[in-house]
C-alpha cells in the first residue's frame, strides 16, 4: 500500500473512531500533499510525500517551541502530539554507524577528498536515502570524514 493510500485509510479510521486530533492532523497533511500535486501538475512520488511529512513535523516542532516559550502548555502538548502522529509515517532513521558506512561508500564512489566535495556527497546521499537519513546528522559526519 502506498503512503498516500495509507494516509487516506488512516483518515477514514480516525473518522470512524472519533480521533479528532489525528483526523485534523492527517487532513492537513493530505491537503499539503494535494497542494504540491496541484502546484507541480504531476503525480506526487513517495519521496516527495516523505519530504512533506518531514516539513510538517518541523513546523509542528517550531510551533511547539514557541508555545512553550509563551507558557501555553496545552498548545505545546497539542503540537507535540501532532508531530508524533506524523512521525509514524516516516521510515526508521539510520543509526550513526550505518550512516557512516554509507557515507564512506559514497565518498569513495565519487572520489570526494575535500570539504568542497561535500555538496556532491550530500546530494548522492539524499538520492539514496529516501527519508531514512537525518540530513543534519549526515552533514556532520560528512564534514568530519572530509576534513580528515
Amino acid at each position: 500500500m502506498s503512503l498516500l493510500a495509507q494516509i487516506q485509510e488512516d483518515i477514514k479510521s480516525a473518522l470512524r473512531s472519533g480521533e479528532r486530533l489525528k483526523l485534523t492532523t492527517l487532513r492537513i497533511l493530505l491537503s499539503a500533499i494535494k497542494k504540491r500535486e496541484k502546484d507541480t501538475r504531476q503525480e506526487i512520488t513517495e519521496d516527495a510525500i516523505l519530504a512533506i511529512i518531514e516539513k510538517q513535523i518541523q513546523l509542528r516542532k517550531e510551533a511547539a517551541k514557541l508555545y512553550q516559550a509563551a507558557d501555553r502548555l496545552e498548545l505545546f502538548e497539542k503540537e507535540n502530539e501532532e508531530a508524533k502522529i506524523l512521525h509514524r509515517y516516516l521510515p526508521e532513521k539510520l543509526g550513526e554507524v550505518e550512516l557512516t558506512k554509507i557515507i564512506e561508500k559514497i565518498i569513495s564512489k565519487i572520489d570526494a577528498e575535500t570539504i568542497q566535495d561535500m555538496g556532491q556527497v550530500m546530494a548522492e546521499l539524499k538520492s539514496q536515502s529516501q527519508g531514512s537519513v537525518d540530513m543534519k546528522q549526515a552533514s556532520g559526519i560528512v564534514r568530519k570524514l572530509l576534513s580528515e
